[in-house]
């Protein structure tokens, strides 16, 4: 096996399953598909747009983002399915529970359940993808770092107003916020992706690595 091949980072797909991930593939960088309007999304509809220092426009613009993975040769795409759940009727007011007087106080509270799960279950997978990126490090990857899908959580308020992150050493820019598709990266890596999702939902991260 060629040294210079995906085959010299199996440490790294087999520590991901170690650490809780359902999946991980190690691709070339350039199926990491970066798009300008997955950041549009972000601004559109998205009620986390500026608040953290993980989302746009705090971030490095798609365009930038291009680049940077550019100058990778390898990337470990990956899957971790959390421990929240929802039924048809409470993911359609997954986004609306706290501001819709007409939704039961049943289904708000199975909504903040499902988002306290999710909350507990990224946090659990931000540590992972952190040590993986360490990982990588410890064996000569001195440039590896880490992504993850959706907004940082590890504060209750962001620090965005002086720019200085509270948890430098732990907090991972959004990939979604630096324009990653991460459908057609998963495609890209032959890793199922459901949306939505039909019992419990998956989130993804992604480790750039030279």
């Amino acid at each position: 096996m060629s040294q210079d091949g995906p085959e010299k980072f199996s440490f790294l797909t087999k520590l991901a399953l170690e650490k809780g991930a359902t999946d991980a593939k190690i691709i070339p960088a350039n199926k990491v598909v970066v798009e300008d309007r997955v950041v549009l999304k972000c601004k559109v509809g998205c009620n986390h747009y500026g608040e953290t220092l993980a989302c746009p426009p705090h971030t490095p613009t798609a365009e930038e983002f291009r680049k940077i993975v550019s100058e990778y040769s390898h990337a470990m795409f990956m899957k971790f399915t959390t421990n929240a759940s929802a039924d048809a009727e409470v993911y359609k007011h997954l986004m609306t529970y706290q501001t819709d007087p007409a939704i039961s106080p049943d289904i708000k509270e199975k909504a903040a359940k499902f988002w306290q799960n999710w909350k507990n279950d990224k946090q659990k997978m931000l540590q992972s993808v952190v040590d993986l990126e360490k990982a990588a490090m410890k064996q000569g990857y001195s440039l590896a770092v880490s992504f993850i899908s959706g907004h940082c959580q590890l504060c209750d308020k962001c620090n965005t107003q002086t720019g200085i992150c509270r948890h430098p050493e732990l907090a991972r820019w959004s990939e979604d916020a630096l324009g990653v598709n991460v459908k057609k990266t998963a495609a890209n890596a032959g890793i199922e992706f459901i949306f939505p999702f039909t019992k419990n939902a998956d989130s993804f991260a992604l480790l750039l690595i030279e």
